[in-house]
C-alpha cells in the first residue's frame, strides 16, 4: 500500500543518518555513502519490496550542458580557491571522537568529459589509521562558478576496503553540479553532484557577508549555505566558505552532531 511504502522510506531513511561524511570541498565529500555490507542488504531488500527504483528515481529534468570550451584552467573562485600545491587541514569532531582530515590540492590534471578538472586529494584518519582516501575532481567554468565532476573514494572499515560513494561525470549517468557559484544571493540553490542513488547533494546559499570564528580566527565576509542530501533527508548542515581561504567550518544542525573546523594552511 501506499502507506506501508512511506512508512518503509522513512525507515531506510532513518537507516543512513550517521552514515554520512561531512563533506566541505574541498573537505570532505560523497555524503549519503552507505557503508555497512548488512545495511546495504537491508535497503536492496526494500528497494525490491518497493518495487525497484522507487526510492532513487532520476530526476530527468536535471541536464546541465557541459561545454570543455566553456571551462577554464584555474579554479581561482574566492570562495572556493584551489591553488596545487595548498595543503588545508581539518578537525572533524562526532560522538565517536575526532579525526584529522588532510586536503591538498594537487598538480595533477585529470581530463573528464572533455574538461581540464583539478585534482584535490583527502585523508580522513584517526590516531594515524586512515579511515577514508579519496581524489575529488573540479573545475571552473568561465562564468566563475566551481563545479564538482565526481570523486574516487576508498573508505576503511574493519579492515575491509569499500569504494562506495565513488562517482564521475558521464558514467553510467552521472552528472556534475555547483558547489560554488560565481556571484552568490542568498536563496539560490544548486545541485552539487548527480548520481541516483549514489551522490545526490544539494545547496543553497543562506547567507553571505557573514563572520564565524573558527578557533582562534575571525573569518568575515563569508559565504553561508545549507547543505543536505536526498538520501539523507533528516541530515542538515550548516557551512562557511571565508573569501581567499575556501572551506573553514561546518556544523551539523539536523540529525547528527559533526563539526569541522580549519585547523591550518599549508602552500
Amino acid at each position: 500500500t501506499d502507506e506501508g511504502h512511506r512508512q518503509m522510506r522513512k525507515q531506510i531513511q532513518e537507516l543512513t543518518v550517521g552514515d554520512h561524511r561531512p563533506r566541505g570541498r574541498p573537505a570532505p565529500s560523497g555524503c549519503g555513502r552507505v557503508r555497512s555490507s548488512l545495511l546495504v542488504a537491508t535497503i536492496i531488500a526494500a528497494v525490491v519490496a518497493l518495487g525497484g527504483c522507487a526510492l532513487f528515481q532520476e530526476d530527468k529534468s536535471y541536464s546541465p550542458v557541459i561545454d570543455p570550451a566553456q571551462f577554464v584552467a584555474r579554479v581561482d573562485n574566492p570562495f572556493f580557491p584551489l591553488v596545487p600545491g595548498t595543503t588545508m587541514r581539518y578537525l572533524e569532531t562526532t560522538d565517536e571522537g575526532t579525526r584529522d582530515v588532510v586536503s591538498t590540492v594537487m598538480p595533477d590534471v585529470k581530463v573528464i568529459a572533455g574538461v581540464s578538472v583539478t585534482v584535490v586529494h583527502e585523508v580522513s584518519s584517526a590516531a594515524g589509521e586512515v579511515h577514508e582516501d579519496t581524489w575529488d575532481w573540479y573545475a571552473q567554468d568561465r562564468a566563475g562558478n566551481v563545479w564538482y565532476f565526481g570523486e574516487d573514494t576508498t573508505e576503511y572499515e574493519r579492515g575491509k576496503a569499500s569504494k562506495e560513494g565513488s562517482w564521475e561525470t558521464g558514467v553510467k549517468g552521472a552528472k556534475p553540479g555547483i558547489v560554488m557559484p560565481a556571484h552568490p544571493v542568498v536563496g539560490r540553490m544548486d545541485r552539487q553532484e548527480y548520481a541516483v542513488g549514489e551522490a545526490e547533494d544539494q545547496g543553497q546559499v543562506i547567507g553571505v557577508n557573514e563572520t564565524v570564528r573558527v578557533g582562534d580566527t575571525q573569518y568575515t565576509g563569508c559565504v553561508k549555505t545549507k547543505e543536505w542530501s536526498r538520501l539523507e533527508p533528516a541530515v542538515v548542515e550548516h557551512k562557511y566558505y571565508a573569501p581567499g581561504i575556501g572551506f573553514v567550518s561546518e556544523v551539523t544542525i539536523e540529525g547528527g552532531a559533526e563539526h569541522v573546523e580549519l585547523v591550518g594552511i599549508e602552500k
